[in-house]
């Protein structure tokens, strides 16, 4: 409490973004992250969590549609999942990855069944799920749903002012993608209308623009759509089979000397700048705050786009700023150790933990009122 007015005033009083939050770096085993969250939506939707160990990296970014409970059920059930069959297979595998997916959308359904008497709108919750595992130079990376990892990397290993480009590592499953439209319509030969163009965008069963995600019950389990309890929340045809799935895409990628970076973000992001724009911000910036940068980058291109200015828009409440931008968690996670000293190894033997707050903007008030 006692740094808190200091903490402001560095900040800039009053000139500070009251729905931003942010970690400016922090070490881990293979070097340093950075993460920063901007909140749009009334209840933040997006939640953002590291975990680090001497022999394990993972980083989470989930983005949630429909209300806060699955992005906010992640943070708290995937990780220790994860960890969970790592440990009983000896080591991370793509194979313990599915299983901690298949887990947690297991136990997410098993809440929705528990809460149907009182909330059954709690089946039409859902998130998109961005994983990254590093352990022993091994990168896992598994999503479902927009959320998306880009790569830095040198263009020449060894050379000090090679050309640093973006190399995309995951496949958004969103059925803008024309692929990902073709997938989805393979799968359901006999539904003519399994993908609609409306509202100025494709989506399935004109409900939905993501093909898979954990949560969203009532596109996955027919016979919930059905319950008179969910009519209210649900859509006025019934389903006769699943619409989306929770099989995440999985990668693993040696990681290499001329890997520098890694950006994890939610889809807020990729929305206002390209794959190769952010790679150029972070490999031309300092480390320190770097997450945030983008973040801010993110919504100045939001603002131009309105004919507005960032300061506009940082006097805009939650909810409000929706119509312009969306919740948006960053995370950049650089894939070098710059410490090289016993001090930061002493610090990389530590566990660690960082997490996105539920709420920015009640995180930010309780700050300001004390």
């Amino acid at each position: 409490m006692c740094t808190r007015p200091l903490m402001r005033c560095l900040r800039g009083e009053g000139g500070g973004d009251g729905l931003l939050w942010h970690t400016d770096l922090k070490s881990y085993a293979c070097g340093d992250y950075s993460i920063a969250v901007v909140q749009a939506n009334s209840l933040l939707e997006d939640q953002g969590q590291v975990f680090t160990s001497p022999s394990a990296t993972y980083v989470g970014v989930y983005d949630g549609h429909g209300g806060p409970e699955a992005s906010r059920f992640l943070t708290h059930h995937l990780f220790p999942f994860l960890h969970k069959f790592a440990t009983e297979q000896g080591g991370l595998s793509s194979e313990a990855i599915r299983k901690a997916f298949d887990a947690t959308e297991m136990e997410f359904l098993h809440f929705v069944k528990q809460s149907w008497r009182a909330r059954p709108q709690m089946a039409s919750v859902g998130s998109c799920c961005l994983v990254g595992a590093i352990s022993n130079d091994v990168l896992y990376v598994a999503n479902l749903g927009d959320s998306r990892v880009v790569l830095g990397r040198k263009v020449s290993e060894g050379k000090e002012n090679s050309a640093v480009v973006a190399e995309r590592l995951t496949t958004d499953h969103n059925v803008s993608d024309e692929e990902v439209r073709k997938e989805v319509e393979a799968l359901h030969p006999d539904d003519a209308h399994i993908v609609v163009y409306t509202q100025g965008v494709w989506r399935i069963k004109g409900i939905i623009q993501v093909s898979r995600s954990i949560g969203d019950i009532y596109l996955k389990k027919p016979e919930l759509n059905r319950d008179p309890l969910f009519q209210p929340f649900g859509f006025p045809f019934p389903l006769k089979r699943p619409v989306m799935t929770a099989e995440p895409s999985i990668l693993m990628r040696k990681l290499k000397p001329q890997d520098l970076f890694l950006i994890f973000a939610s889809d807020g992001l990729w929305e206002q700048m390209s794959d190769k724009t952010a790679v150029d911000i972070v490999s031309r910036s300092p480390r320190f705050g770097i997450a945030k940068r983008l973040v801010r980058a993110a919504i100045q291109e939001a603002a131009r786009k309105t004919e507005m200015t960032y300061d506009d828009i940082k006097r805009i409440g939650r909810g409000g700023r929706r119509q312009i931008h969306d919740d948006i968690t960053v995370i950049v996670v650089y894939l070098d150790d710059p410490l090289g000293s016993s001090n930061g190894r002493l610090a990389h033997s530590l566990v660690d933990y960082t997490c996105s707050p539920v709420d920015i903007f009640s995180l930010n008030e309780d700050e300001a009122q004390d």
